[in-house]
């Protein structure tokens, strides 16, 4: 039985904020969607590989200026909270790791504030600074896998460290991009049936 039976906020998108200049807002638009998503690879993706090498973002030069451009503040203590939860979330879609304590101890102090005005109630985050990048990315994994279940996955490319929210029709996009990762494997693929003929 589902314990939240009762609950009059029971199927609310509590996960429906949206961060503004002027800190995170609660909104039910689309909009949230979409930025929580766009925060969520972002982060993800900090770890590319380029000229066959893995890189991360996180920790080179302009680090701080790129966690500034995703709207966080670029000090090295949200820098080290964002990759422990990069790192954390790459494993559980991997399936590498099923551990999550990484995860509930970055989430630990957030919380969730109502707001009640003539046109309705809306939520703000409520974060330490150095937290408030990373409880965002946590939230938004944790509202893609419940709205989009299954759709977040690695690039089925295993030279690629990337990954990707499937939002086609029939769920089975398998690259991050089909330009690149997609032709590549394609291409290969076809080349190897042609070296067995």
């Amino acid at each position: 039985m589902n314990s939240d039976h009762g609950n009059p906020l029971n199927g609310f998108n509590w996960l429906g904020y949206a961060h503004h200049a002027q800190g995170p807002t609660a909104c039910q638009g689309e909009g949230a969607v979409v930025e929580d998503e766009e925060l969520l690879l972002a982060v993800l993706n900090s770890t590319p590989v380029v000229d066959g090498r893995s890189t991360d973002v996180l920790a080179g030069d302009g680090a701080a200026d790129w966690a500034r451009a995703l709207g966080g503040r670029g000090t090295s203590g949200e820098r080290d909270r964002l990759r422990l939860v990069r790192d954390t979330l790459q494993r559980l879609i991997r399936r590498t790791s099923s551990e999550v304590g990484d995860l509930a101890s970055v989430l630990d102090q957030a919380r969730l504030r109502p707001a009640v005005s003539a046109e309705g109630v809306s939520w703000r985050l409520d974060a330490a600074p150095e937290d408030e990048l990373a409880v965002r990315v946590v939230l938004a994994w944790s509202r893609v896998g419940t709205e989009l279940p299954g759709r977040l996955r690695a690039c089925a490319n295993q030279e690629c460290n990337l990954f990707l929210i499937d939002h086609s029709r029939p769920g089975t996009a398998r690259w991050c991009s089909m330009a690149t990762c997609g032709n590549r494997m394609k291409a290969r693929t076809h080349a190897r049936k042609q070296r067995l003929r």
